[in-house]
């Protein structure tokens, strides 16, 4: 089994910024996608971000230019850094990773943008 922990989720103020973390237990190569999902109660899960083989990135057209993915493979660690955050970026976010077929996920963490 693989764990991925996130961190760094919390309460801020409209227009302040975040950094998320998810550290997996196993080794993570670029042929291994990985990204975040996001769920705002009463909402549809959906894609904010992946990164996939090297460093080609992916983004939700409702964050591109605010948020942007990063990994460091010799970490093993995925990051979401996000600007201009907004209300409605609201949500439980979900680190994954994908290791030939199976995908693991994070135990969500939640981001509270307050007007």
């Amino acid at each position: 089994q693989v764990q991925l922990v996130e961190s760094g989720g919390g309460l801020v103020q409209a227009g302040g910024s975040l950094r998320l973390s998810c550290a997996a237990s196993r080794t993570i190569s670029s042929i291994n996608p990985m990204g975040w999902y996001r769920q705002a109660p009463g909402k549809q899960r959906e894609l904010v971000a992946t990164i996939a083989y090297g460093t080609t990135t992916n983004y939700n057209a409702s964050v591109k230019g605010r948020f942007t993915i990063s990994r460091d493979n010799a970490k093993n660690t995925v990051y979401l850094q996000m600007n201009s955050l907004k209300p409605e970026d609201t949500a439980v976010y979900y680190c994954y990773a994908n290791y030939d077929g199976p995908t693991y996920w994070g135990q969500g963490t939640q981001v509270t943008v307050s007007s």
